[in-house]
């Protein structure tokens, strides 16, 4: 166990915020993570939190997961001050950091996610862990499952049995990605070493990932900043508080 403060930083925002779907409260202000073949139990107070790690382990995993490095006061101070709007909701969700997530597993939870709602989003994804079972080393003892590969699937039910997960059609694009994966075992760690643009067009290639899925990788998996995904409420504030037109912020290196 080891403490930590951090300014800019809220969990329960964080876990609201629609950027990561597989974090389990536990209490008030701690959750319990899952994440790079890990898992950590972090709890807030104020700006202080207790992390169930090591500090080797926070150097190497969770430093980085949670974007300590980034200036977030920063950020928040280049929004420009005619813009209530922004200003406003930056104020707001100042908590909000942009997790260095899994390329892997936010592939598949986007995938997963659209059209859909985040409780059935959250329940689809835990329902592809637990079925298939992947569980390094680190997570052994625990109810923790991660997002699978091919050989997973393959050796606890095949193709068919994602058809039962209540996934829908997006069982398809699933299998299909996971087939590329385990014949281009290393296509994310290509797909990290390309810029944005050329990640989207990577990325729209493979079947069911369309344009908002794209940024969504791009943005949470990638980290790529200047990535903006456009749902339905997004086109609702571009249309209630900019008229129509899409803010200069939104294509911006730190959008």
């Amino acid at each position: 166990m080891i403490k930590k403060e951090f300014d800019y930083f809220d969990l329960e925002q964080i876990a609201e915020s629609g950027q990561c779907f597989r974090w389990k409260k536990l209490d008030d202000h701690k959750y319990r993570i899952p994440a790079f073949d890990n898992y950590l139990d972090i709890a807030q107070t104020g700006n202080n939190f207790e992390l169930s790690c090591t500090e080797e382990e926070f150097g190497q995993i969770w430093y980085n997961y949670f974007d300590i490095g980034t200036d977030y006061e920063g950020l928040i101070n280049r929004i420009d001050n005619s813009d209530k709007f922004l200003k406003d909701a930056a104020d707001y969700g100042k908590g909000i950091r942009i997790l260095n997530q899994d390329t892997w597993e936010t592939i598949i939870s986007f995938i997963i996610s659209q059209n859909n709602n985040i409780p059935r989003i959250k329940k689809g994804i835990e329902a592809v862990c637990s079925r298939y079972m992947r569980q390094p080393a680190a997570l052994a003892g625990t109810d923790i499952y991660m997002i699978p590969y091919l050989e997973d699937i393959e050796k606890n039910g095949g193709r068919e049995s994602l058809s039962g997960l209540g996934i829908g059609y997006r069982d398809e694009y699933i299998w299909g990605i996971c087939n590329f994966q385990n014949q281009n075992p290393k296509f994310t760690e290509e797909l990290k070493k390309l810029d944005y643009e050329s990640s989207m067009k990577y990325l729209m290639d493979f079947k069911g990932i369309g344009k908002k899925v794209a940024n969504c990788v791009c943005l949470f998996g990638l980290h790529h900043l200047d990535a903006c995904p456009i749902d339905v409420w997004m086109k609702k504030v571009i249309d209630e508080e900019y008229d129509g037109i899409m803010p200069a912020w939104m294509t911006d290196k730190y959008a």
